[in-house]
């Protein structure tokens, strides 16, 4: 006997958006994630913001959208530091930029970073200015985990002991913290790679997180000290058990897939890693079991 699918309002599968970051398709530019998406299924897109001129482009983007038909679920603002000038030399300023540019675009969310130690006037007025765009706007200002320069030095605190999950210990970049649970924000997003090189169970930080949650990225990492963003299922991260949770919890945010995939050596085999990504995000969303990824 053939078993049936759930309909659509009964299965967490399809209620959780599932999307494609802009960032997974690097180096090519953010115009192959829109393509990408609408040939492989993807709920949408998460446009990250920097040194590609289309993904600082409003109107660009919104002519990407309609023309493949994916909408743009998120806005990832220019934090990294070779975004230090993308829009503005004023973190404060490239913020309010995406908050405005994901307004235009219909995206509900904006992810943006913790500010960096060096920005002393961003970072006093970090948690008012969140609030304050999200009060402004109806945006979800979802300030994402990041890691420490130098993690914590035992490498147990990856998954050893739940009950004692890693604060952000070691040589930190930001201010007050790379964890944003430590501060407190209203909207936050998790991402499983920042976690791993944190040495931060992401299990415990989804629960730290609770209701805050409005947005995952979504990718596996060994706990090296660098930001390593693996396919899901070829780190050593419960990436599966957090998509379950997820899909158990009645999670309301999207689930985007940041990926690197610069090692596929032609588009055909990248489309084919991230379709076997979306297949393992989309098969333990509703509480599927193993699903493997090509190496």
């Amino acid at each position: 006997m053939t078993e049936q699918p759930l309909p659509p309002d009964q299965d967490p599968a399809a209620r959780i958006p599932v999307g494609l970051s802009s960032a997974s398709v690097w180096p090519q530019p953010a115009r192959a994630a829109f393509e990408m998406a609408a040939e492989l299924g993807f709920d949408g897109v998460e446009v990250m913001v920097w040194a590609d001129a289309v993904s600082q482009d409003v109107g660009a983007l919104q002519r990407l959208s309609e023309r493949y038909d994916v909408p743009i679920l998120a806005v990832h603002a220019p934090c990294l530091l070779i975004t230090q000038r993308v829009w503005s030399p004023e973190p404060e300023e490239r913020l309010r930029k995406a908050v405005v540019a994901a307004s235009e675009l219909g995206a509900s969310t904006v992810v943006v970073h913790p500010p960096f130690r060096w920005q002393r006037r961003y970072a006093e007025g970090f948690s008012e200015l969140v609030g304050e765009l999200e009060e402004t706007s109806g945006i979800a200002v979802a300030v994402e985990n990041m890691f420490p320069l130098r993690p914590p030095s035992s490498i147990n605190r990856l998954r050893g002991g739940r009950s004692g999950a890693s604060r952000s210990n070691g040589l930190s970049a930001f201010k007050p913290s790379p964890d944003p649970t430590e501060v407190g924000f209203r909207n936050y997003t998790l991402d499983i790679s920042h976690a791993a090189a944190a040495h931060t169970d992401p299990v415990e930080l989804l629960k730290r997180m609770q209701d805050g949650l409005a947005h995952v990225h979504l990718a596996d990492g060994t706990g090296a000290a660098r930001d390593e963003h693996l396919l899901p299922g070829q780190g050593n991260q419960p990436c599966a058990e957090v998509c379950e949770a997820l899909g158990a919890d009645g999670y309301a945010g999207s689930v985007v897939l940041e990926v690197n995939t610069r090692k596929a050596r032609t588009p055909k085999q990248r489309a084919q890693l991230l379709g076997e990504a979306l297949t393992f995000t989309r098969h333990h969303l509703s509480g599927g079991g193993s699903v493997r990824i090509s190496s």
